[in-house]
């Protein structure tokens, strides 16, 4: 899952959002950050697992091209943000653009983040990269910024139209794995609420 999938499934807590996106941005052990912040790293790395390894995401991959077998799960990942976007109500009882400013609030008011994140996070608010995932074409400058920082571009050439071309069916995929994501996110902040 993407960034919004991350921040929605972490818990609503400052230090939840934080741990949540620090996921991306942190390697080794989460333990040299403040239990919380490390608590939602765990998540964010349990998530993922997760998700690699479930049957919807694999068979949303495998509607993708067989040439994107190296970079289907980016996609994947990505395009489901967007579908966690344009359904949010599905989802979630507070409004996106209200769940997003305080993602953005809680991000931006942090005096010390992960290097790589605090060099985007004003740029992450500033564009709204959060909310604008509900806009389908916004995906295809996200796919050009992902092939920029690959270092063979080329594996992205035309992923966009192949998105598009298999949007019907991904949506499908999302709607039947989210809920199961949601289930599992819960009992794993729940599991690690009682044991400490």
């Amino acid at each position: 899952m993407n960034y919004l999938a991350h921040l929605h499934l972490g818990g609503p807590g400052r230090e939840d959002r934080l741990g949540s996106l620090y996921g991306d941005f942190v390697k080794g052990s989460a333990d040299a950050w403040p239990a919380g912040i490390a608590a939602g790293i765990r998540l964010h790395r349990r998530i993922d697992v997760y998700t690699d390894d479930h049957p919807l995401v694999a068979r949303a991959k495998a509607r993708l091209p067989a040439a994107r077998r190296r970079v289907a799960g980016l996609l994947v990942d990505v395009f489901f943000d967007h579908c966690l976007a344009r359904l949010w109500p599905d989802y979630a009882d507070q409004p996106l653009a209200g769940f997003v400013a305080d993602c953005y609030r809680t991000l931006l008011a942090e005096p010390e983040l992960p290097p790589r994140l605090a060099r985007i996070a004003p740029l992450m608010a500033r564009q709204d990269w959060l909310g604008s995932y509900q806009d389908f074409s916004v995906l295809e400058r996200v796919v050009q910024g992902m092939a920029q920082r690959l270092s063979k571009p080329e594996l992205l050439a035309g992923a966009f139209a192949e998105l598009d071309a298999a949007y019907a069916g991904l949506v499908e995929d999302f709607r039947g794995f989210y809920p199961q994501l949601q289930a599992f996110a819960a009992a794993e902040r729940a599991a690690a609420r009682r044991t400490g």
